[in-house]
């Protein structure tokens, strides 16, 4: 399938309903529409409308500056709310197993949760009465979102959904600003001063931040137990401050999320691309392009049993000829390992 969602491209193209398209790989791999087959135009085919309303709750639409994509306005649409419940239990964030699009599509239609912090008040009694859904499910379900409670403030930040903050942005943001307090608090300057966010994340930081809905959902969600800020670290406890890891492939023991939380817990920094300033590359099984990428700028890479060796607090890997860890590093610079 390939996206038809930038208004601009359908206009320039005058792609149609009904058209018959000339589809290729872009770059040998991402569908891309190249133009319409005129010769096989029907009759009937019209150009496209694109909505003026959104065609969930009929809320306004708009058009962010600098973007192809329209945008409900509406805070309040359910449609938002179901995908930001998603988001929010999904693996990378809050990891609440059982939360499916089934299950939530069932909370918000009901009326159960209308907002993010809503989950936190679900009792086992209320999720069973929902159709197909069994006490020892709603039991499981209700352990999952207490045992969400405990997890660590960059988890939060990502959970509510900020545009631009992905995980890596979520850490870096909860590296400088300890706590929500302090991020609440900082301005789009100060935001900026931050390795990686640029004006368009700050702005973003900052607009939800500043909306009221939003205010009083974080609120609520501090009301829950959620963690607000930085666990206090020992002095000491980051031997890998200053280095920069690229993860590559499919790892056996852990999952790559586990792995980037463990690697960040200890200091060090998760790329998503190879540069010369990264550190090392993480090879899993069937690593693709990026163990390329290392072995053309000299990165030294490392396997799954000698990531595991580091994240165990053993740093005999990082022993050796000094060439690679970064100006400054107290551990020197590597170039390869044994």
């Amino acid at each position: 399938s390939a996206s038809l969602h930038n208004e601009a491209e359908v206009r320039r193209k005058d792609i149609r309903v009904g058209d018959a398209v000339l589809v290729e790989r872009a770059g040998g791999v991402i569908p891309y529409v190249v133009g319409v087959n005129l010769a096989k135009r029907p009759v009937f085919a019209v150009p496209f409308k694109f909505p003026q309303a959104c065609p969930k709750c009929g809320g306004p639409v708009h058009k962010p500056e600098g973007e192809a994509i329209l945008r409900c306005a509406n805070r309040s649409c359910l449609a938002q709310l179901k995908e930001g419940l998603r988001h929010f239990s999904s693996r990378g964030a809050m990891d609440i197993t059982g939360l499916g699009k089934v299950l939530v599509e069932s909370l918000v239609d009901r009326g159960l949760v209308r907002s993010l912090p809503d989950l936190y008040d679900l009792t086992v009694e209320s999720l069973a009465a929902l159709p197909r859904m069994a006490e020892k499910s709603a039991t499981h379900l209700v352990a999952q979102i207490r045992a969400s409670q405990g997890r660590p403030y960059e988890k939060v930040l990502y959970a509510l959904g900020i545009r631009q903050v992905g995980e890596e942005t979520a850490r870096t943001l909860a590296a400088r600003f300890h706590s929500m307090d302090d991020l609440l608090a900082a301005s789009e300057g100060q935001l900026q001063e931050v390795e990686g966010v640029g004006p368009k994340v700050a702005s973003e930081v900052r607009a939800f931040f500043e909306l009221s809905e939003n205010q009083a959902m974080v609120e609520r969600l501090r009301e829950a137990g959620l963690a607000f800020a930085c666990e206090a670290r020992p002095e000491g406890d980051r031997p890998l401050e200053g280095l920069t890891f690229v993860l590559t492939g499919s790892l056996e023991s852990l999952s790559r999320t586990q792995a980037k939380d463990a690697l960040a817990g200890l200091g060090a920094k998760v790329a998503s691309s190879v540069s010369r300033s990264t550190s090392f590359v993480v090879a899993g099984s069937e690593a693709g392009s990026k163990l390329e990428d290392a072995k053309k700028l000299g990165v030294p890479t490392l396997d799954e049993p000698t990531l595991k060796k580091l994240l165990s607090g053993d740093l005999s890997p990082l022993a050796g000829p000094e060439k690679n860890l970064g100006p400054g590093h107290p551990n020197g610079e590597i170039e390869f390992l044994p």
